[in-house]
Parts: C-alpha cells; structure tokens; sequence
C-alpha cells in the first residue's frame, strides 16, 4: 500500500497480510518493559516474601505463554511456531523513575522471541513483555496499586525483507 500500512485492502478494509510469498529467513525480535513499583513493593520481589510466590519466576512464564498466544489477542497477527522465546526480569534501581515512586525501582523485562518462518515475530516479543509486566503488576497489587508499566518497546528486530532495526 501507498501509506505503508499493510492491514488494509484497497476500500481500508482490515486485512490479515498474505505471505505466502515472503521469503522463509531467520527472524528475530527483542522487546523491553518496565514496572515502577514503590520501596515495600521492590524489597517484597528482591526477598521473596511476596504472599502470592515467587514474581519473577511466574511472570517470565506469562511471559512465554503471551507470546505463544498473541495472535489470540491481535486480530490480525499470524498464528506462528516460535522456536525461542526468552524472558528475563530483574529488579533495577533509576533515580530518572517517574515520581512519586520512592527508591525509583521496579523490574525491567526483557522478551527475545525468533523463529524460522515468512513473518516477523515484533508482536510476540511486545506481547510477552506486557504480559509479564502485568503479571508483576497482578502478583503485588495487594501491596501496592500504585505500580506503573511502561514503556513497552521494541529495542531490536532482524530478518526479513526490512532487515535488521535498532532503537537507537
């Protein structure tokens, strides 16, 4: 299309893309997010005292379950068999946190999905980061609802007829 959306036919209707006729290249994406969470939050993560269980460990499986299920929750993203996909959490410390968060600390996820296939694997990897954080966000609301997430970005993606792409 002239605009560069491709979801859409010629009259704007919403369209699955057709890649049937995409090259079968190696691709892969890396997304990150972050959840600010306030001292008593962060400390409860760190020490494991969190009374619904370990945080980390269930949000990196949310985090894999999301992306194996995203195009269940993007109308028109394609069904895809990943072959990775990779989530890490760690509690981080930033005094350029948004206030009024104390300590200015929260857990930053990283989402690394690839496959071998025609389309590219973007959703999967944004979908995986989000869904982890709002897991963090689930497990520790008791404590505080105060918590906030973003931003959910892309940081890299490869493969395919775009090739490679960096946030800079």
């Amino acid at each position: 299309m002239e605009n560069g959306l491709t979801h859409f036919d010629q009259q704007g209707n919403a369209v699955m893309v057709d890649v049937s006729e995409k090259a079968v290249t190696h691709r892969i994406a890396v997304a990150s997010g972050k959840i600010f969470v306030n001292q008593a939050v962060y400390d409860a993560i760190v020490q494991g005292t969190v009374k619904k269980g370990d945080v980390l460990g269930v949000a990196r499986v949310a985090g894999i379950m999301a992306a194996k299920k995203t195009s269940d929750l993007i109308p028109l993203c394609h069904p895809l068999m990943l072959t990775k996909v990779e989530v890490t959490c760690a509690p981080f410390k930033d005094n350029q946190a948004p206030e009024p968060f104390d300590g200015h600390c929260g857990i930053r996820v990283e989402t690394t999905c690839s496959l071998v296939g025609k389309t590219g694997v973007e959703m999967e990897a944004l979908t995986a980061a989000s869904v982890a954080c709002l897991t963090i966000y689930d497990m520790c609301k008791a404590v505080d609802r105060g918590m906030e997430i973003g931003p959910i970005r892309l940081l890299h993606k490869e493969g395919g007829k775009s090739g490679t792409w960096d946030r800079q």
